[in-house]
C-alpha cells in the first residue's frame, strides 16, 4: 500500500462538503481523517455523512491533532490568512482556498511563515491541475496558434442571497475575489508572465456593497492583453478564448466542468468564421479537485516540487489589489 497523507479540513463549507472532500477521498494519496467546525454538532454530522473518522468543535482542536499532516483551509475569505498562519505554526502543511488573502500584504505574511516553518503551503487554484488547461498552455507555447497576444475571459453566476458569504463585502465577498481571481491566474499561467499595468471597472450592489460586475484589462509584457468580466448577478456562463496570430484556443467550460463529463478544447486556425478550421481535442472525465489533492500530497511526501508556491499567490493578489485601486481612482495601476 502506497504512502498517503493525513488531511484535516477547516470548515464544513459547501465547497468542502460537496466538491473538495469527496474528490480528495477518491484520490490515491490523500486521506481525509478529520474535519472541524465551530459547531461541534455540524462537524460531527458532516463527518458522519462523508465517512470521516474524527470531528472537532473548534479549529484549534484539529490543529492540535498530532496525526494530521496537512490542512485544507475552506474558511471564508477573511479567515484564510489567520488560520493558514495558525496551521503552519502548528506544524501542518496547508492548501488554502482562493483567494489566499484579501491583499498582497496579507498574503506576504503567509510567505514569511512558510519560510520560517519550511512547510508546504499553496493556493487552491485547481484549474491548473486539469488536463485541459495544461494542454491549452502547451498548445499556446508551441507556436501552433502563432504569437499569443490576447486572452478573453468571462465568468458569471447569479446569487442575490445576502446571507451567502460571497455577498458579504466586509469579509471578502464579491466577484473579483471569488471568480475574477481565476481570470488573472489563468492569464498569468498562459502568458508565463506578470502584467505591467491594469485598469478596472466595478459596479457594486447598492445594498450589499459587493462588486457584482467587474471588468478589467491587463497589459502583459510584449503588448499582450487579458480582458475579462466576472459577475455575481448575471446569467451563469464561462468561457476563455486564447488568441494568437495564426489561431485561437477556446476553453469551453474552463473553471468548474462537471467531473463526470468529458471536456473539450476547440483549436481554430481561422479558416473562416463558420468554424470549418476548428479541431476538437477531448479529455476524459476527471475531477480537478482529486488531481489537486494528490498533487499537493505528492509534494508533502517529497515526490515532487511544488509548481506554484505561495509566492505565486502573492503575485496574483498584487494584480487583484491593482484592479481595486484602478476602479476606485479611474486610472491605470501597476501591480
Amino acid at each position: 500500500m502506497s504512502q498517503t497523507v493525513s488531511w484535516g479540513v477547516l470548515s464544513t463549507a459547501k465547497i468542502a462538503r460537496e466538491k473538495v472532500i469527496p474528490a480528495m477521498q477518491r484520490g490515491t494519496l490523500s486521506r481525509i481523517d478529520a474535519i472541524a467546525s465551530r459547531d461541534a454538532a455540524k462537524a460531527a454530522e458532516t463527518a458522519a455523512s462523508l465517512g470521516i473518522t474524527k470531528s472537532y468543535g473548534s479549529y484549534e482542536e484539529l490543529l492540535a491533532d498530532p496525526d494530521i499532516q496537512a490542512v485544507y483551509n475552506a474558511l471564508p475569505n477573511h479567515l484564510h490568512v489567520p488560520w493558514t498562519l495558525k496551521a503552519l505554526e502548528a506544524g501542518k502543511h496547508v492548501l488554502c482556498e482562493k483567494p489566499v488573502a484579501l491583499s498582497a500584504a496579507e498574503a506576504a505574511e503567509i510567505t514569511e511563515a512558510q519560510a520560517r516553518t519550511g512547510l508546504v503551503v499553496a493556493e487552491a487554484f485547481m484549474v491548473r491541475h486539469h488536463p485541459q488547461w495544461r494542454r491549452a498552455r502547451e498548445i499556446a507555447a508551441s507556436g501552433r496558434i502563432g504569437e499569443v497576444r490576447a486572452v478573453q475571459t468571462f465568468f458569471s453566476y447569479y446569487l442575490t442571497d445576502p446571507d451567502n458569504v460571497r455577498n458579504k463585502a466586509d469579509i471578502g465577498g464579491g466577484a473579483l475575489y471569488d471568480i475574477g481571481c481565476y481570470a488573472i491566474a489563468t492569464a498569468r499561467y498562459i502568458f508565463g508572465a506578470e502584467p505591467e499595468r491594469v485598469v478596472g471597472l466595478i459596479d457594486r450592489d447598492p445594498v450589499m456593497l459587493t462588486d457584482r460586475l467587474t471588468s478589467g484589462l491587463a497589459e502583459f509584457p510584449g503588448n499582450r492583453h487579458l480582458t475579462f468580466s466576472c459577475a455575481t448577478q448575471l446569467v451563469p456562463h464561462q468561457r476563455v478564448t486564447i488568441s494568437g496570430t495564426k489561431g485561437r484556443i477556446e476553453v469551453q467550460i474552463p473553471f468548474n466542468p462537471t467531473p463526470a463529463q468529458a471536456t473539450r478544447l476547440l483549436i481554430d486556425d481561422g479558416t473562416d468564421l463558420a468554424g470549418s478550421g476548428i479541431e476538437v481535442e477531448e479529455f476524459p472525465p476527471c475531477d480537478q479537485y482529486t488531481l489537486q489533492g494528490d498533487a499537493f500530497s505528492r509534494v508533502v511526501l517529497g515526490q515532487e516540487e511544488l509548481p506554484h508556491p505561495i509566492g505565486d499567490a502573492v503575485l496574483n493578489m498584487r494584480v487583484i489589489d491593482a484592479f481595486f485601486r484602478s476602479a476606485k481612482a479611474g486610472t491605470w495601476e501597476q501591480p
